[in-house]
């Protein structure tokens, strides 16, 4: 039976859930935006809030707790160096990341989401539902507004 048992097994065996979830903390890090599934977005809250809780301590022996999770010594350096120290994120407590719920994939009718940090540059969260090439044109009218 299940009871009790936290976490989704997303329809992966524990090594490639936490293969799948490492690496999609990895492009997290790496891009700040990504677009997946909702219950993989969910999932990847866990994870990277508890990385950024690492980033936070900063000290010698969570940074090797964090590349055990991330095997790129690149990532991890932004993790602690830039992410961690963000006003955004070193002020709160948890809840580092926004989930914006994107729709539906057009071939699996799966939902999708995309999962940014807190406080990250892309800020116009009505922008982030569409794609870069129609997000442009939200940047493109928000500097024309402050122009005039």
């Amino acid at each position: 039976m299940r009871h009790l048992k936290s976490g989704r097994s997303l329809s992966r065996d524990a090594a490639h859930r936490k293969a799948m979830l490492q690496n999609l903390a990895a492009s997290l890090i790496k891009y700040e935006i990504i677009q997946t599934t909702d219950a993989k977005a969910k999932e990847l809250r866990r994870v990277t809030d508890r990385l950024i809780t690492l980033g936070k301590r900063g000290t010698l022996h969570a940074r090797r707790q964090a590349l055990a999770q991330i095997n790129d010594a690149e990532l991890i350096g932004k993790l602690f160096d830039d992410l961690a120290k963000r006003e955004a994120i070193a002020t709160r407590e948890g809840g580092y990341t926004r989930l914006i719920k994107v729709g539906n994939r057009q071939g699996d009718n799966a939902p999708i989401s995309r999962i940014s940090w807190v406080g990250s540059t892309l800020e116009n969260t009505e922008a982030l539902r569409y794609p870069a090439h129609i997000r442009e044109q939200f940047v493109t009218e928000d500097e024309d507004e402050t122009e005039a």
